[in-house]
């Protein structure tokens, strides 16, 4: 495997750990290049607004957990899978991230897509 997709997945781990679960934005946003592009339509763009975002999070959700189950890199793009639980105990998000790095692994452009976790499915095979 390509050493700089390992580099870049390591990145988006360590932001997820740091950024969503520790809700650290000066750790964060080291993660973060110097132009970063939010496509998700409720956070803004820039540094600045992942910090509202982190501030939000602090707020309305202190034990929100993001849990990686897969994470896939190609070229610049890093995608992860995972489980998002805002409140402990609930059954929570699947969500799909998708990130885009640049040169220095650093991240600068996101797009998510999420689906609530069902009390009840019509398969077993489970949403992870």
């Amino acid at each position: 495997m390509d050493p700089k997709l390992e580099i870049n997945k390591q990145t988006v781990l360590a932001f997820y750990e740091v950024g969503l679960n520790q809700k650290d934005f000066a750790a964060a946003s080291k993660l973060i290049g110097d132009r970063y592009v939010q496509h998700n339509p409720r956070i803004a763009d820039g540094i600045e607004g992942f910090d509202a975002f982190l501030g939000q999070l602090r707020r309305d959700f202190p034990a929100l957990r993001a849990e990686v189950k897969n994470i896939f890199a190609e070229g610049d793009f890093v995608i992860a899978h995972v489980h998002g639980v805002r409140v402990p105990g609930q059954l929570g998000t699947a969500i799909v991230d998708i990130f885009r790095l640049d040169a220095n692994a650093k991240i600068v452009e996101h797009w998510d897509v999420m689906q609530p976790i069902p009390e009840t499915a019509v398969n077993h095979n489970g949403m992870f």
